[in-house]
């Protein structure tokens, strides 16, 4: 047995994320399903889906739903699904890096498989082989604004 993946998303979101999964894994090792949100849903009908699905996908290890953005309404789905006392972990902020980290571990209890996506969420969003530049008079600027509300701040060249 296994855990079982539910991704929530807008339209066309989890679709895209699973076509460039299988392309890249060939057979994905979880079962694994979406449920597409459009522009006019209808809230009652989505949790009555999603709820099939998790129901689907429990193997008797539980289900990781994966939700595209907190507080849009396919993790409202995701949280109503919670309310009705279904073994499911949420995790929102859903990106390519998080389900591939997730489809690697295939033997992970739910919590851990949960941990393992918000791992490879954050580590997948970084500034490659770029460097930040601020101007120097902007970083006055901003000295000169503290000091004036009377917040001290010192970064190294003062």
């Amino acid at each position: 047995m296994s855990v079982g993946i539910l991704l929530i998303t807008h339209s066309g979101i989890g679709g895209a994320l699973l076509n460039v999964a299988s392309g890249t894994f060939g057979s994905l090792p979880l079962e694994i399903s979406q449920l597409s949100v459009s522009r006019d849903p209808d809230p009652d009908l989505l949790v009555e889906k999603a709820s099939y699905l998790v129901r689907k996908l429990d193997a008797g290890e539980g289900v990781l739903v994966l939700t595209d953005m907190f507080g849009s309404t396919p993790s409202n789905v995701a949280r109503d699904l919670q309310q009705q006392g279904l073994a499911i972990c949420v995790v929102t902020g859903l990106n390519l890096p998080m389900l591939f980290r997730v489809l690697n571990y295939p033997n992970l209890a739910l919590n851990q498989l949960a941990k393992k996506a918000i791992s490879g969420g954050i580590e997948g969003i970084f500034e490659p082989l770029t460097q930040v530049n601020i101007p120097t008079r902007k970083k006055k600027s901003l000295t000169k604004l503290n000091k004036r509300n009377g917040i001290v701040v010192s970064d190294g060249n003062a």
